[in-house]
């Protein structure tokens, strides 16, 4: 997976103008419930986020990219829980992981639309929460709100968080 990454971040600091619609792509993926269990894409995510602030990519429409991407995962992950019920979880490759979706119907059980929220920033939650609620038939428009809102929050903070890490490995190396 870190070959991946890197091979990625690569080719987005050869060619920046592709890194919006990378970054899209990556959060979709990672943000829809079945791909997200096969290809973790977080790490290409932060990998790229490092890049933003030392080869001068702008933030704004890659940060964008990154919450659309995610936020229609999410809300293509609603719809097939709302639709297929509890048949998904005899959908590869959700059948070879039958924890998931307990996990996240008990989570939005217990805690509503926040888990919404909370949900995009947990791994295995990440990818059974939207499907959960859809299964439960969670309003529509508090779960589209939850859903933009954490996914703004969530490509900013993986994003941020990989310029961060390379503004202060940038430091260190020129401190040492």
């Amino acid at each position: 997976m870190e070959d991946f990454a890197r091979t990625l971040a690569d080719f987005v600091r050869e060619h920046q103008v592709w890194a919006a619609p990378i970054v899209l792509v990556l959060a979709f993926g990672e943000s829809l419930a079945f791909v997200s269990l096969v290809v973790p894409a977080w790490g290409a995510l932060v990998a790229i986020g490092a890049l933003i602030g030392v080869s001068g990519i702008n933030f704004w429409p890659v940060w964008i990219a990154g919450a659309l991407g995610a936020a229609l995962g999410d809300w293509l992950s609603y719809w097939l829980g709302f639709k297929y019920k509890e048949h998904v979880a005899e959908m590869w490759p959700l059948s070879r992981f039958p924890t998931i979706l307990p996990r996240g119907e008990a989570f939005v059980q217990k805690w509503g639309v926040p888990s919404i929220f909370i949900g995009r920033f947990f791994g295995p939650l990440r990818a059974s929460v939207p499907l959960a609620a859809g299964i439960f038939e969670m309003s529509y428009w508090p779960f589209q709100i939850a859903n933009f809102v954490s996914a703004l929050v969530w490509s900013a903070v993986l994003l941020l968080g990989g310029d961060v890490m390379a503004r202060i490995a940038t430091w260190l190396l020129r401190a040492v």
